[in-house]
């Protein structure tokens, strides 16, 4: 059986005092949140930040929720995306171009609230969201926005 290939990024949530809005990124037709490939040696947490800086040039994200992440089931080659939540630090999203491609590897992104964001994903990272709205409306009850 072939080992599963790993990758990490993060759950983006912007709390403005009103509706938590989500960060999604567009490849072609598929929206995702920032997430990439993990390098040997690297801990999971780790390529979740440099993923989101390199696909979003967001930095110093904030773990609010602690270092809580969910795993996708394998998918495209056995691999299992595991997804962190986070709010934005300093920067603006910006779509930089990717060395390797030579252009940005997303064509797209959107702050959007859960019920716009969530028919968007595919079913795989819908409970990605499902669990991050969760998280963040749980806080939200408990008044710690």
């Amino acid at each position: 059986m072939t080992a599963p290939r790993r990758a990490a990024g993060a759950v983006i949530v912007r709390r403005d005092g009103g509706e938590p809005r989500y960060l999604l990124l567009r490849a072609y037709r598929y929206w995702d949140f920032p997430k990439g490939g993990i390098a040997p040696g690297e801990e999971p947490l780790q390529a979740a930040e440099r993923e989101v800086e390199e696909e979003t040039t967001l930095t110093g994200l904030r773990f609010s929720w602690g270092e809580v992440y969910r795993e996708t089931p394998p998918y495209a080659g056995h691999k299992i995306a595991r997804y962190y939540l986070a709010e934005p630090g300093t920067g603006e999203v910006r779509l930089p171009v990717s060395p390797e491609l030579g252009r940005p590897e997303h064509h797209e992104f959107r702050w959007l609230p859960y019920a716009v964001a969530r028919p968007l994903l595919g079913e795989r990272v819908q409970a990605i969201l499902d669990w991050a709205d969760a998280l963040v409306r749980s806080d939200v009850v408990r008044g710690e926005s």
